[in-house]
């Protein structure tokens, strides 16, 4: 199972340097390639050749170009050849492990879901070697395992604490890796998803690039200088003191007018709860806000007004070109945007440039996806983070 993964161990820096290029960007011209890269066009055919050999690269035809038409090698763009190689990616959560095969672009073309019954550390891998196996089957040119949990994570290989599986210090890649044979990373969930968009995503090409997420919880990945700057604060522990309005609720899931407290899924279900005696569903509450109903209304307020002023701030203080807001719980723009862009716009200086904010409905997949781009960039590209 590991030949596939082996075969891209010997590529060499340069070598590297191209296939990311061309796997983030391409198609790419030759004299494109060589001016994104600095090299001449000697040294670019030099590090091309054995990567269009081994079948990582193909030439495609021009755009617009007939397929049988060749317009000469200088100017025949190079592509990656994404289905030479599949991912796997699994979101583990309380309850569930959501798992998706990709391409080497990341596109999903196959999907497994199982139950999880236990958090113990031993079964948690043996049903990750288990899904890992059903895939293999099926896509038999599997590379590498991407995990993504949430808590934080040491060394993109040992789970240093995670609060909805109760674990701490559990060295989950070793775990799976002895019951697979393949290379497994292990990471936060929300870096691996603000890796996704930041290579194949909303934040592609992008120099200044935020991700956030609200839902169970709150999450939030910042890209500088094109690259994801690791944070042991991604897994959301700092929505808890992120404070929005002093005078917001109190719920168990955060201090009294944080983030948490104000945006999460449980917190809004927790305050209609309080009030209401009903247990209500995310998507309920939202609907009976639209239609006017008091308690929901002022619920879905106050939580849009808390959405604005954090999208503002981020703007204010971390300048992105764009903020992508993705999670179960980017509904509520749809249901109260008008109070979030006000809010956006009250916390903003008069001349500042217009937020660019983009939204993502991501279920549970986007964020095993998103493990299996951090497998993508590790195992095959090289790339190791700090």
């Amino acid at each position: 199972m590991t030949t596939a993964a082996a075969s891209w161990l010997p590529l060499s820096p340069g070598e590297r340097s191209v296939a990311i290029e061309v796997l983030g960007h391409g198609p790419l011209s030759r004299t494109e390639l060589a001016r994104r890269l600095g090299l001449s066009q000697g040294s670019l055919t030099r590090l091309t050749k054995p990567l269009i050999e081994s079948g990582v690269l193909i030439e495609v035809p021009e755009s617009g170009a007939p397929a049988g038409l060749r317009q000469g090698r200088p100017s025949q763009p190079l592509d990656i050849v994404a289905e030479s190689r599949s991912f796997a990616g699994f979101k583990v959560t309380a309850d569930m492990v959501y798992g998706v095969v990709t391409t080497l672009r990341s596109d999903i073309v196959d999907r497994l879901d199982r139950p999880l019954t236990g958090h113990d550390p031993g079964e948690v891998a043996g049903l990750l070697a288990e899904m890992t196996a059903e895939l293999a089957a099926r896509h038999p040119a599997l590379a590498g395992i991407g995990i993504g949990v949430g808590g934080r994570v040491r060394d993109r290989a040992v789970v240093a604490e995670s609060p909805f599986l109760q674990w701490h210090d559990v060295p989950l890649a070793a775990l799976v890796e002895e019951r697979t044979g393949l290379p497994v990373v292990v990471e936060n969930d929300v870096a691996g998803l603000v890796e996704a968009e930041t290579w194949f995503g909303a934040g592609r090409g992008l120099d200044r690039f935020v991700v956030l997420t609200i839902g169970a919880g709150i999450g939030y990945g910042l890209v500088l200088g094109g690259r994801r700057v690791p944070s042991t604060e991604e897994d959301g522990g700092f929505g808890r003191h992120w404070l929005l309005d002093p005078n917001g609720p109190l719920t168990p899931y955060g201090e009294r007018g944080s983030a948490v407290s104000l945006l999460t899924i449980p917190s809004i279900r927790y305050q209609l709860r309080a009030a209401t005696g009903h247990d209500l569903g995310y998507d309920e509450i939202l609907a009976l806000a639209a239609q006017g109903e008091p308690m929901a209304a002022r619920v879905v307020d106050e939580a849009a007004r808390a959405l604005g002023t954090l999208v503002a701030q981020i703007a204010n203080f971390a300048m992105p070109q764009k903020i992508l807001l993705a999670g179960e719980g980017v509904g509520l723009l749809d249901t109260a945007g008008e109070r979030v862009w006000a809010t956006i716009r009250a916390n903003r200086h008069p001349l500042a440039t217009a937020v660019d904010l983009e939204t993502k409905v991501s279920d549970f997949h986007d964020w095993a996806r998103g493990a299996a781009v951090l497998a993508i960039q590790m195992l095959v590209l090289g790339m190791v983070e700090a």
